[in-house]
Parts: C-alpha cells; sequence; structure tokens
C-alpha cells in the first residue's frame, strides 16, 4: 500500500484526486484549509484534514503531492518533510518554485520531483513534465509517473533550467489554443457567421486537428501539406499566416521567449 497525502486540493489538487481515488493499492489522504475545496475533496471518498496537525498521530507518507500557491511552498516542505516515511519523497506541482529552493526547506536530505502540468489535467489530457532531483531513485521516479499519468502524458528532463521553456510551451501553451480560437471565432463572424456557429466550427476545428496530429503517424507539416492544394484557399491563408518575420510561427516564437523570461523571473 503506498500512501500519498495531497497537500492542496484547488483545480489542480482536485483533478489529481479525481482519478487517484479509484486506485485501489493507494492509501490517499488530503490536506486542505479552505471548507468548500476541502468538502468538494470529501466527496471522492477520501479522508480529509484542515492542516498537517489534524493528520493522525504517527502519520507516516510515501509521497507527498504539493499543490499549493507558490508563496507557501517551503513552508510545506519544512512541515512534512518530517512526515515522510523512509524513502519518501515530494512531488510539487506548484508554478515556480526550484528545486534547490524547495529542498533548503527540508529538515533533511529530500528527493523532489518538480513538475509543470497544464489545465488539460482537468480532463485527464493534461501535458505534466517533471524534472527529478539527484536523490530520486529509479522507484520514486515510476512511481510518480503512475500517479501523474492518471491526468496526462508525463515525460520527464534532466536539466532544471528546460522547465521555464516547459512552461512557455505546455503550461502556458493552452491559453495560446484558446486564445486562436477566440480568433478563429470572431473571422467567422466578421465574415458573416453568427456567433453561435462560428464558435461551434472554431472549436471543432481545433479539437479534430489536434485530434488527428496527435493520431497520425505523419508530421504536422505533413498534414498541413495535405490538406493545402496549390493555389486553392488553404494555400491563400497560409500565405498570410506563414509571412516571413510576420506569420504564427514567429509571432509564437515571441510569445514563447515572453513567457520563459517570464518564468526566469518568477523563479529567481
Amino acid at each position: 500500500m503506498v500512501h500519498v497525502v495531497l497537500i492542496g486540493a484547488g483545480n489542480m489538487g482536485f483533478a489529481m484526486l479525481r482519478m487517484w481515488s479509484r486506485f485501489e493499492h493507494h492509501d490517499l489522504a488530503v490536506v486542505e484549509p479552505n471548507a468548500a475545496l476541502r468538502a468538494r475533496a470529501a466527496e471522492t471518498g477520501t479522508r480529509t484534514y484542515a492542516s498537517a496537525d489534524d493528520l493522525p498521530v504517527a502519520f507516516q507518507a510515501d509521497v507527498a503531492v504539493i499543490a499549493t500557491k507558490p508563496q507557501v511552498v517551503g513552508d510545506v516542505v519544512e512541515r512534512y518533510s518530517a512526515l515522510l516515511a523512509d524513502g519518501g519523497f515530494f512531488i510539487s506541482v506548484a508554478a515556480g518554485i526550484g528545486i534547490r529552493k524547495m529542498a533548503l526547506r527540508a529538515k533533511h536530505p529530500t528527493a523532489i520531483i518538480r513538475c509543470m502540468p497544464n489545465t488539460p489535467a482537468a480532463i485527464a489530457e493534461g501535458m505534466i513534465v517533471c524534472c527529478p532531483s539527484a536523490e530520486t531513485t529509479s522507484g520514486q521516479r515510476a512511481l510518480a509517473e503512475e500517479l501523474l499519468s492518471s491526468v496526462g502524458l508525463v515525460a520527464f528532463v534532466n536539466d532544471e533550467a528546460l522547465m521555464d521553456t516547459v512552461t512557455a510551451v505546455s503550461g502556458s501553451g493552452p491559453a495560446y489554443v484558446f486564445h486562436f480560437i477566440e480568433a478563429l471565432c470572431q473571422a467567422g463572424v466578421d465574415a458573416g457567421l453568427d456567433d453561435e456557429l462560428a464558435l461551434l466550427l472554431a472549436k471543432q476545428t481545433v479539437f479534430g486537428a489536434a485530434k488527428l496530429a496527435v493520431e497520425a503517424s505523419e508530421p504536422p507539416a505533413m498534414l498541413r501539406e495535405q490538406v493545402t492544394s496549390p493555389n486553392g484557399t488553404t494555400a491563400a491563408a497560409l500565405d498570410v499566416l506563414m509571412e516571413d518575420g510576420k506569420g504564427l510561427r514567429h509571432l509564437i516564437g515571441m510569445a514563447v521567449q515572453a513567457a520563459r523570461r517570464r518564468s526566469v523571473e518568477l523563479g529567481s
């Protein structure tokens, strides 16, 4: 039996908890000070507590999952490092807090896996990138992957500096896609469609294209070429979107770099 304590049952924490509550070989506990969020977590059948002080006497966790606001992560690590079982470790999905900062607050050398999920984890379609500390064992890494893969795809990087780029690409990426849907919808409205139909076309087109890109063996560039007839309507549109120095690739590149710079600033 693996003992897991989830600290924080907000949107991301709850998304993970909903999936973990189905695991028969995991013993789950949730610590959430907010009464409404704690009540929501309790509806999954999981034991909930308002604070670490309310946990059972001699409580020990094999995994402590930090899903709190970034500003309290240090305090959480300090408090819960004393509650880890031998070989226990932290998984942190809190944004912007590096491994070194967390390790400095632990009461003893502790394995830490820093993760960057994204919001589609709420429907088990997330992208979660993890960076393990040097102390992390293969068994701890495997357990982290088992837990996190319940809400999406999981990848690992060994260079923590890459987490800023991960944040800029997949962490913030859903917002870029949502804005693209907004823009495509508005373009349809401006060209004569009613609001409801334009939104339906935009959402389903992005969903279908993304699903095809995931399931197809061909790379996205080839899929694009297959849609594009010479001198056709798609080609006319792509002349605008792919214009050198002004097109979508240029704008997305600038957006990712801006997000990455901000991630570095927030983590320093």
